[in-house]
């Protein structure tokens, strides 16, 4: 007997995508859901206090309305702050998004690492942690960047952005002192991604990105494997805390990552 229980998704907006494509591609026929919280976005400029209470209360509403048999927090912010505390709640697998500094420091030859996510990120302690782990030879400048969260929202709703303003943003990371010398760039926020190509043309000079995406989909096989699924996958769902014309506008780019289909919750 096939299994209909889906894969849910969940991220402040759509930056999460950068995360549900290569999973997508990796299990073609697994069921998916995609849920942005955009009542609640942007996650970056809240409190750890304000995360830490909605994400965990959100994610359990979602798992008794959907019935997932696994939960993707693809948000490098709501991992950092409440991955333990929905662990706890819930009784079903969730997979974290942690900025790839393991695999940046193994990419750096100048030993030089950038992490570029948002403020909220950017200042965790399990950031201070990754680093002590992984890149304890490496000079790891951060910059966290709002702005960069809302180019990719709009980059995605079709709308055009401005390059000079990706420049601005990556100036965070290269102004830096020993900023000139980073050859590796950890997009630590799902969003950016989403910009990575817009970001390597705004770079003062030739810079290697990494993000989690693909490591979080080969756990998500992982986790999943010998586990049966539906012959199709079908259209898969985007559900948005607040559906309003900025999430319609979506629509186009959430069909294209076979979200056929639009709800609120």
């Amino acid at each position: 007997m096939s299994d209909a229980r889906p894969l849910l998704f969940f991220d402040s907006g759509v930056g999460g995508l950068s995360v549900l494509a290569p999973a997508r591609a990796l299990l073609p026929r697994a069921p998916l859901i995609y849920v942005a919280d955009s009542a609640g976005f942007p996650y970056g400029t809240r409190s750890e206090a304000e995360i830490a209470a909605r994400v965990p209360a959100l994610l359990g509403r979602l798992a008794e309305r959907y019935d997932p048999r696994l939960i993707v927090i693809a948000c490098n912010t709501a991992s950092t702050i409440a991955l333990a505390a929905v662990r706890a709640a819930l009784d079903l697998p969730i997979v974290g998004t942690v900025p790839a500094i393991k695999p940046a420091a193994e990419m750096s030859e100048a030993r030089v690492i950038g992490v570029l996510g948002t403020d909220a990120t950017v200042r965790q302690p399990y950031v201070d942690d990754l680093t002590a782990r992984f890149a304890a030879d490496c000079l790891v400048l951060r910059h966290g960047s709002a702005d960069l969260v809302e180019l990719a929202e709009a980059k995605l709703r079709g709308e055009a952005t401005d390059p000079a303003a990706y420049a601005r943003v990556l100036d965070g990371l290269f102004g830096q002192s020993g900023g000139e010398r980073i050859d590796v760039i950890v997009n630590a926020c799902t969003h950016f991604p989403l910009v990575e190509e817009e970001l390597t043309a705004a770079a003062p000079r030739p810079v290697r990105f990494v993000d989690g995406g693909p490591g979080i989909a080969r756990r998500i096989a992982h986790l999943t494997k010998g586990q049966e699924w539906p012959d199709a996958a079908g259209k898969g769902l985007a559900v948005f805390t607040r559906l309003d014309d900025r999430a319609r506008s979506l629509a186009p780019v959430l069909a294209r990552h076979g979200l056929g289909r639009v709800a609120e919750l």
